[in-house]
């Protein structure tokens, strides 16, 4: 095999539930309290990677956490049972779901070594998800485990905050060719934090041996922060040459689109003016949070929420754009409703990897086949809802133990992965 684009999605685990945890995120502060329903968000995931799947993309999968997490709970001198309501909906969060904040990676073409290098996320910002890394690691050094191929970072070191793959883009001629890589980072947000911190998207490209020539570190305007965006892609997403991007949603994007433009002349920027759709509008639809994905007839498809195709403003100008002489030529919705909910969109869900799948554990790749046991095992084992008085109960605990002790074991990863 050769080098492709492989997107990792996270499976959503059994104790996903609305505590509104995420300060900054819109959707998730405006759900909080609400019922969550973990077996449907899981299915609606499950056929997302399906679709995926079905438009010929080669598909990968990381799995839930280990929840509660009870190591990260001792660390802070308590347990499940005597912690205090936010540190226990803390320890019981499912937002490893979101693999874009699972890493950092830089292809092999970009890298001085000539391996594809993964940086796992901080996620200092938010405590709900600042203790997510050690199992990510874990579970990246198990599928990156070829040392000819990959390299595996430990985190930046605190307090600069790394968020992943959500605040880094990647545009090139094709996937298998040197590319410009982009780090977005945050200084101010008004009310909300900045989550990225411009140190440690330096420290990443500095691990990761990129080229300074090559390398772009850009700012995310203070208005995109503050109006909902709390990573770059909720208001710009980028694939091979193209990027598609808000109007607002870089400080100085003047001097950013120059300074691409003179690293990669071939790049088409498709920017959405704020006259057409309002930074409200483009955050609420989540239109940017989509994966801009290249199929095998060379044609750019937008997998996009279907909220998106729910708003006719929204969805007659996505329309416009594809009947025209443009790169993106394809549009196709999913049904994500859950994650959405609590502000996560298909490109949240997704972390794209470019490498050789015969290099990649099999374990973490999948097809329709593996993807049909996996649903069995939710369909059976997965809670239907979960309230937020529910995530002190006894049964409600073992039962999401229990799954994902059951998926695990069905994935034959439970030597690998038990706590």
């Amino acid at each position: 095999m050769t080098a492709r684009e492989i997107n990792f999605d996270g499976l959503i685990g059994p104790s996903h539930n609305y505590a509104g945890l995420s300060l900054g995120n819109l959707a998730s502060a405006r759900n909080a309290g609400a019922v969550s329903h973990p077996r449907a968000a899981a299915l609606q995931g499950i056929e997302k990677m399906r679709s995926n799947l079905r438009l010929g993309l080669t598909q990968g999968l990381f799995l839930p956490q280990w929840r509660p997490d009870g190591a990260w709970l001792a660390a802070l001198g308590t347990d499940i049972g005597d912690a205090e309501l936010h540190i226990r909906a803390a320890a019981m969060s499912a937002s490893s779901m979101w693999a874009a904040n699972a890493a950092t990676v830089s292809p092999a073409a970009d890298t001085a070594d000539g391996r594809t290098h993964l940086t796992v996320a901080n996620l200092v910002t938010m405590p709900h998800r600042s203790h997510e890394w050690p199992q990510t690691l874990a579970q990246l050094r198990i599928a990156f485990s070829d040392r000819n191929a990959f390299a595996v970072h430990d985190p930046i070191p605190a307090p600069f905050g790394d968020e992943g793959a959500a605040n880094h883009m990647r545009l090139c001629d094709d996937h298998g060719a040197a590319g410009v890589e982009i780090f977005v980072y945050g200084q101010s947000g008004g009310p909300f934090p900045a989550r990225q911190h411009v140190e440690a998207s330096k420290a990443v490209a500095r691990l990761h041996q990129l080229d300074p020539d090559r390398t772009l570190f850009v700012m995310q305007s203070e208005e995109a922060i503050a109006a909902g965006a709390f990573h770059n892609d909720v208001v710009a997403v980028a694939n091979e040459r193209v990027l598609f991007t808000h109007e607002q949603a870089f400080a100085d994007k003047e001097r950013f689109y120059a300074d691409l433009r003179a690293k990669l002349p071939s790049v088409e920027i498709i920017e959405v003016p704020a006259s057409a759709i309002s930074l409200s509008d483009a955050i609420r639809s989540y239109i940017f949070n989509a994966q801009l994905v290249t199929l095998p007839d060379g044609v750019m498809a937008l997998v996009l929420p279907t909220e998106a195709r729910d708003m006719p403003n929204i969805w007659g100008w996505l329309e416009r754009m594809v009947a025209g002489n443009g790169p993106i030529r394809k549009l196709a919705p999913v049904d994500v409703r859950q994650s959405m909910a609590n502000g996560g969109g298909p490109a949240c869900l997704r972390l794209r990897v470019v490498a050789d799948p015969a290099h990649i554990d099999p374990r973490f790749l999948v097809d329709e086949a593996k993807l049909d046991g996996i649903a069995a095992i939710v369909r059976d084992y997965w809670p239907e809802d979960i309230a937020p008085d529910d995530l002190a109960d006894t049964r409600l605990i073992a039962r999401i133990e229990q799954s994902w002790l059951t998926l695990v074991d069905h994935l034959q990863l439970s030597s690998d992965l038990i706590p």
